[in-house]
């Protein structure tokens, strides 16, 4: 039997998939509240919502004598889609009739891939208006629920999330981002814990803290001992609405009935109250419903933090090639931006870069303030070739000489700070064969753009220049086989960063004179870790500059990168757990080598020096006007 499915959206919508489900019960008054949650969700996943109509019949009566209330319910759908047209609503003309209403949720979540259900809960009542009670029902929907319950809010400015680390955790932020960001409100997450002796609770708090630090929707961060229920008790007249997980005790409960916590909190308090519960499938479900992989792991609150940044944060250097947009930002912020060019020994690239950049980044449009290179001691034309095109040069050893010298680009992009003036500094590599004015444009753009923004990776496509011939697809070794994996063990917040080892980045002095810079291959990483320790997530973003040509490093190079870089790691490590691991690692590497038809050792010493903060330095303060004690730092 066919029916008709109207569409407030006039626009096509796709069929992906997993849509989010309202099912509204007649008799019940229409919830606004329902709607807009769902539709929060759906667009948050690129998804739409399905709502349906069901009228319950209460036995012994007979279906066919709801056949009056259909025609009603019908019309009130038609009417409801009205309101929402241009909206991502797929409204369901086919309403049904049920004694038990729940089975109708449950046909329909599994014949349409359901991601979510949004319901109204009533605590107290029966919640027969579904024909099973919310304990009972939470068993019997095999997907994510999200149950509303209290009065509508007239308003929300704030929201309150107490969270334990249980399964629900990671669907709790995701509705409440998602949530948040419609309404234009903040977010307190309330980490509750019963002793500061638990080590479980200690690991928990560090995620979440870590994963939302600087993030613009969470305003505050709570962390108290004892009843997370009495914790509520006392802020609930602060926020008008407070998000929580079902069975938000702690991880491993298998409970799936609304636990003490979510309904202790909906009995001590009068604020409107949204609950939320992962997916749970009963065993006879599994023949029948094969969406997840059954190795598939549950996402944690960290992975949901780093999918909103990835699409938040990820721009393309397209979006910034109307560079006089560009610099009437600039000018209406009052900026300066200036490009500093490492280099070592690069005389067969260095010259198209710089006029290439400055040709129409300073003489067609004023978007750069200087350009300056910073070298490293070449020996080669590289530095005759840059004055000859009447670009400044400094010599990184002569820079700051009191505080002595180290090889190393790091090295020099930490003693650039110095000689470099503006707001905004950005850096770029001089190796590139395929320069292109978006390769600066695009880095400093985000940072014009959007105020929250601190830093810009750059990321592209990697094809090599081998010889004379092309290698489509190669490169990013030590970033495949060493950064991303310590990455995703140690700073999982960091996974959505496409090349943390990129060398064209740009960020606001501010932000980087306050960070410490490794002398030698470390340097990129070390930023990003003190970035994201010190700013958070939301205040690094990366941009596409589509493709870079350059050319390969022999892969002992490439070693003794990978070697230097993971003793980053390792010292980050030791700060934030407060343990010692450096002092009994080796910093001396052997290398194997052939020659002369003989196998030999050449052992190196490889260890990048951490620079302290430019900030820290009096010379500095004084040339910038930092007239503020700063914090004392790391010894230069």
């Amino acid at each position: 039997m066919s029916h008709t499915v109207k569409h407030a959206s006039k626009q096509r919508i796709e069929r992906t998939v997993h849509p989010v489900l309202v099912p509204l019960i007649h008799n019940q008054t229409p919830d606004e509240w329902l709607l807009r949650i769902a539709l929060a969700i759906a667009k948050n996943r690129r998804t739409y919502v399905r709502v349906i109509g069901i009228v319950p019949v209460e036995n012994p009566e007979a279906l066919s004598e709801a056949t009056p209330k259909v025609q009603i319910a019908r019309q009130n759908l038609q009417s409801l889609a009205e309101t929402y047209l241009g909206e991502p609503i797929q409204f369901d003309l086919h309403v049904r009739v049920s004694h038990e209403p729940w089975r109708i949720i449950q046909e329909i979540v599994i014949a349409h891939d359901i991601s979510v259900v949004v319901l109204r809960w009533l605590p107290g009542h029966s919640n027969d208006v579904y024909g099973a009670h919310m304990d009972e029902l939470l068993g019997l929907i095999p997907c994510d629920v999200i149950a509303f319950s209290g009065p509508p809010p007239q308003e929300v400015k704030n929201i309150l999330v107490p969270i334990r680390g249980s399964k629900e955790s990671a669907l709790l932020i995701e509705t409440a981002l998602a949530l948040t960001e419609a309404l234009n409100s903040r977010i307190t997450l309330l980490f509750a814990e019963e002793s500061q002796s638990e080590e479980r609770d200690e690991a928990i708090w560090q995620e979440i803290e870590r994963s939302t630090r600087g993030h613009r929707l969470v305003t505050r961060r709570l962390r108290v001992i004892g009843d997370v229920v009495s914790a509520v008790r006392q802020i609930a007249g602060e926020y008008d609405l407070i998000m929580v997980g079902v069975a938000e005790q702690r991880a491993g409960s298998g409970a799936r009935r609304v636990g003490a916590i979510a309904r202790g909190i909906t009995e001590a308090v009068n604020t409107p109250i949204i609950l939320v519960k992962t997916e749970y499938r009963p065993a006879h479900f599994e023949e029948v419903r094969t969406r997840y992989d059954e190795l598939e792991l549950p996402p944690s609150p960290t992975s949901v933090i780093v999918d909103r940044w990835f699409a938040e944060n990820t721009f393309s250097s397209d979006e910034f090639s109307d560079i006089a947009h560009l610099v009437d930002l600039k000018r209406e912020q009052g900026l300066t931006i200036s490009l500093g060019l490492p280099a070592l020994n690069e005389e067969e690239t260095i010259g198209n870069v710089i006029t290439t950049v400055r040709d129409a980044l300073m003489r067609e449009y004023p978007l750069l303030d200087e350009i300056v290179l910073i070298d490293s001691g070449s020996t080669d034309y590289t530095v005759e070739i840059a004055r000859d095109l009447g670009i400044p040069v400094y010599l990184h050893s002569d820079i700051l000489p009191q505080y002595g010298t180290y090889r190393g680009k790091g090295e020099g992009l930490w003693k650039s700070l110095y000689v470099l003036k503006g707001d905004i500094i950005a850096w770029i590599d001089t190796d590139i064969v395929n320069i292109h004015p978006r390769f600066v444009y695009g880095i400093v753009g985000p940072l014009l753009l959007r105020e929250d923004i601190h830093y810009v990776k750059g990321f592209y496509r990697r094809p090599l220049r081998v010889g004379e011939k092309m290698q489509a697809g190669g490169g990013g070794r030590v970033t495949e086989l060493v950064a991303r994996p310590l990455i995703n063990l140690f700073y999982p917040e960091l996974s959505g960063i496409i090349q943390p080892l990129s060398g064209e980045y740009a960020g606001r002095r501010r932000v980087l004179e306050q960070l410490p810079f490794y002398t030698g291959y470390g340097v990129e990483t070390g930023l990003l870790l003190s970035l994201v320790e010190q700013y958070g997530l939301s205040s690094i973003a990366q941009v596409d500059l589509r493709q870079r040509v350059h050319h390969n490093q022999p892969l002992p190079a490439l070693s003794k990168m990978a070697f230097a870089i993971i003793q980053v790691f390792i010292e980050h490590l030791e700060e934030r757990n407060q343990v010692r691991l450096l002092s009994d690692i080796n910093r001396s590497m052997k290398l194997i080598q052939y020659e002369g038809g003989r196998y030999f050792l050449e052992e190196l010493y490889i260890s990048d020096i951490r620079r302290p903060p430019m900030a820290t330095l009096p010379e500095y303060r004084k040339a910038f006007g930092l007239n503020t004690t700063p914090d004392e730092g790391d010894e230069a």
